[in-house]
């Protein structure tokens, strides 16, 4: 009994600790999402409340981009004509987001993504989680 407690402890903390993303879910990344909170190397965690800019990401066969919105009240964006070129790679089992823009390139890890949340980690050991942004409703 001890045996297979142990074993199922052990497969539980692999599993916990090597988190992995079905590259068929790619698709739940397009979209409009928030940051939710930074995670950092020491454990220092900040929350984000309200956001001032939001994220939108199309991704289509590998391919897509990243552009950064402010939400207006009237359901419109304002947005600059600044785009974040980002491609997807599989590495060691792993799900690479690529990002690259005119004057640099960096990659994030994708450890987590569902319909409703996704977060990255990068080359620093910093961990973006993110909601799907859910706009304002004003009643009219």
């Amino acid at each position: 009994m001890r045996r297979i407690l142990f074993i199922l402890v052990i497969l539980m903390l692999w599993r916990c600790g090597n988190p992995s993303v079905n590259p068929d879910d790619l698709h739940y990344l397009n979209g409009y999402w928030e940051i939710a909170e930074v995670e950092f190397p020491n454990g220092a965690i900040k929350e984000y409340g309200i956001n001032p800019t939001i994220d939108f990401i199309q991704i289509e066969d590998g391919k897509g981009f990243r552009k950064k919105l402010k939400p207006q009240f009237d359901g419109t964006y304002d947005t600059s004509k600044d785009v974040e070129s980002l491609s997807t790679a599989t590495t060691n089992g792993s799900i690479l987001l690529r990002y690259s823009t005119p004057l640099s390139e960096w990659e994030e890890k994708l450890v987590q993504l569902d319909s409703l949340s996704f977060s990255v980690v990068n080359d620093e050991g910093v961990t973006y989680r993110y909601n799907r942004f859910e706009p304002i409703k004003i009643p009219q």
